[in-house]
């Protein structure tokens, strides 16, 4: 992506006075980012200890008031609640006629565009929906990332230059994202961040089982390799047993997890399974091999406290799973497995990228 240029003075917007509603971990520093570009945040809320320690880290002399208040003092509001607070806090502040017209109304979530601030609009409101698809820490090391970050911008068309001035104003890279397409985005971003975390911590805590004194150590310049490769090529770059078809070792991983963290089993099947199906379909899965592979899974999948699923010509639906046993490690029948893969697991909840009182 090349780098949008600096702003020239005439194509800055009017120097705004800034409100913060929620200071959770985006809201100071975003606000603290508009002060950089010579913005000025006047008025913030927040609830928690939390909220304030970092209300007065972040923005200093800042005073803490509430959402009615920020809302009478700012020219531009950032509602920076979690996404399920969203639609309320909006409804509230417009019935209780605190919006003012002509007041920029920008919230964070990823999962909404503008419609969400209907009823603001409504009272005369100027709608936004800024999201910036990175993590936040609720620490001035935050202000620091925003450069080069991509915003998950949705507006109107006759907002559309203000919103990308914001959001090249606090050094991220606006990109436009469709009302209807909000929902889809905001999933993307939470399988590769949020659960990529779950996956991090994960295999932190088995490499320490398994006697690794420096887990973080060990997969720091794995995990960044895998990251970098699968940016630039994406599944070309898979490997590993999944990929390879490696039914025996696959059946070895989850037996080991079964023992020693049977809650990971689900997660690694999962995953498992998704892998299996990008590399089939990539030509990287040799069909030969991706048949006892899946087998595997699907066997796999009906170990302890879920239900049996035989493969084709065995057990009736309903009957367990055969047990392990040391002839028989995988627990399952080698003669016969499922040709079509097996059933997918559970969905997954829907979390944003950046969680917490935003």
């Amino acid at each position: 992506m090349n780098p949008t240029p600096p702003l020239e003075a005439q194509d800055r917007p009017a120097r705004l006075t800034v409100g913060v509603v929620g200071a959770g971990r985006v809201g100071p520093a975003l606000a603290a980012a508009l002060k950089l570009a010579g913005h000025r945040p006047i008025a913030v809320s927040g609830v928690s200890d939390a909220s304030v320690r970092r209300a007065a880290e972040l923005l200093p002399d800042v005073p803490l008031v509430t959402p009615a208040e920020v809302l009478a003092r700012a020219d531009l509001v950032l509602l920076t609640v979690p996404d399920d607070a969203l639609a309320d806090l909006v409804t509230g502040l417009a019935e209780t006629g605190a919006v003012r017209p002509g007041q920029l109304l920008v919230h964070t979530s990823g999962r909404y565009g503008t419609a969400v601030l209907d009823p603001a609009t409504r009272a005369g409101a100027l709608p936004l929906a800024l999201h910036p698809a990175m993590t936040f820490t609720g620490t001035s090391v935050d202000v620091q990332r925003l450069a080069g970050c991509s915003f998950g911008v949705t507006a109107p068309e006759e907002l559309r230059m203000a919103a990308e001035a914001l959001v090249i104003e606090m050094g991220g890279e606006p990109e436009w994202i469709a009302e209807s397409a909000r929902p889809l985005y905001h999933a993307a971003l939470a399988i590769g961040a949020n659960h990529l975390v779950t996956l991090v911590a994960q295999s932190m805590e088995l490499l320490a089982d398994a006697g690794v004194r420096a887990p973080d150590r060990m997969l720091g310049p794995l995990l960044g390799a895998a990251l970098d490769n699968a940016l630039r090529s994406g599944d070309a770059a898979l490997t590993g047993p999944v990929a390879r078809g490696d039914a025996g070792t696959v059946a070895a991983h989850v037996a080991e997890l079964r023992r020693h963290s049977p809650q990971s089993v689900a997660g690694y099947l999962a995953m498992a399974r998704t892998t299996a199906d990008r590399a089939l379909a990539h030509g990287l899965l040799k069909p030969e091999l991706a048949e006892d592979l899946l087998g595997v899974l699907a066997d796999a999948g009906n170990g302890p406290g879920t239900a049996a699923r035989p493969a084709p010509g065995t057990a009736e639906p309903g009957t367990p799973a055969s047990p392990e046993s040391p002839d028989n490690p995988d627990g399952r029948d080698h003669d016969d497995h499922d040709p079509d893969g097996p059933d997918q697991g559970p969905d997954t909840p829907d979390h944003g990228p950046e969680g917490g009182d935003r």
